[in-house]
């Protein structure tokens, strides 16, 4: 895919919805006042969310291109506990929900998942980008403020793009490596916020998405919040059906 002929892009980077409708459409809206503004989709759609089918057909509507995260190949293939490499008192809560979230999927809406991408590869003029999930070379690598150097030239091996964008971690961030610009948009529908002073995080009451620009041939990257009605989530979330109901909103019923 290729914008080469563009002297001024944007691109709207979204990632990590989990099946948060209300979040995307904030952030569709958000979206919408920003001209020419095109969407790619970093992943982890559908899965753990309440409304993963009406999730994943908002996705489908737009036609954005969309990279395989991790939740979304295990709608394809559903994890058990001997998946899972460190079980610990949390984890039947997350495949019951997961398990759950396959469950409210069509043949077609499998179909879909399945032509998802591992990465996603555009030229920018000048410049290249690469978008992946977790890193280049797997959805279940995060990358964070803190990730060794070391650890980012094993990921970012044979890869020539100039500029990279993952999510996975549900935190904006901005890193320089080497030559390499390399950003996170955060999470549209599971963003984590850790208060000063305070040992547990929770979720805020917005969407989080990225905003990369060329302007005159140059990169320029910006992260955007948009608010929504968390009590419009929470009814939703109660409607839905979904197990541990209460378990999945405590974060924003803090």
């Amino acid at each position: 895919m290729s914008f080469s002929r563009q002297e001024n892009l944007r691109l709207a980077i979204i990632a990590d919805i989990h099946g948060n409708l209300s979040a995307l459409r904030a952030i569709l809206r958000d979206i919408d006042h920003l001209a020419n503004a095109q969407i790619i989709c970093l992943g982890d759609v559908a899965s753990f969310g309440p409304q993963p089918r009406e999730t994943l057909e908002r996705i489908r509507a737009l036609g954005c291109p969309v990279v395989m995260g991790n939740t979304d190949d295990w709608l394809l293939k559903p994890r058990t506990i001997a998946d899972v490499a460190n079980p610990n008192k949390d984890t039947p809560f997350f495949l019951d929900v997961e398990s759950w979230s396959a469950a409210q999927l069509s043949a077609t809406d499998l179909d879909f998942i399945r032509g998802f991408q591992p990465a996603i590869e555009l030229s920018l003029g000048t410049y290249s980008l690469l978008a992946f999930h977790g890193s280049p070379r797997s959805y279940n690598e995060g990358i964070f403020a803190t990730t060794p150097d070391e650890d980012l030239e094993a990921y970012f091996a044979k890869q020539s793009a100039q500029i990279m964008t993952g999510g996975h971690t549900h935190a904006q961030l901005l890193r320089r490596f080497q030559d390499i610009i390399f950003f996170n948009p955060g999470s549209v529908g599971l963003p984590y916020e850790n208060v000063r002073g305070q040992n547990k995080a929770h979720n805020p009451p917005w969407a989080e998405y990225a905003l990369l620009e060329i302007i005159g041939g140059q990169p320029c990257v910006s992260f955007r919040r948009a608010p929504y009605d968390v009590a419009e989530l929470i009814r939703a979330a109660r409607a839905s059906g979904m197990p541990h109901v209460e378990t999945w909103l405590a974060g924003w019923l803090h």
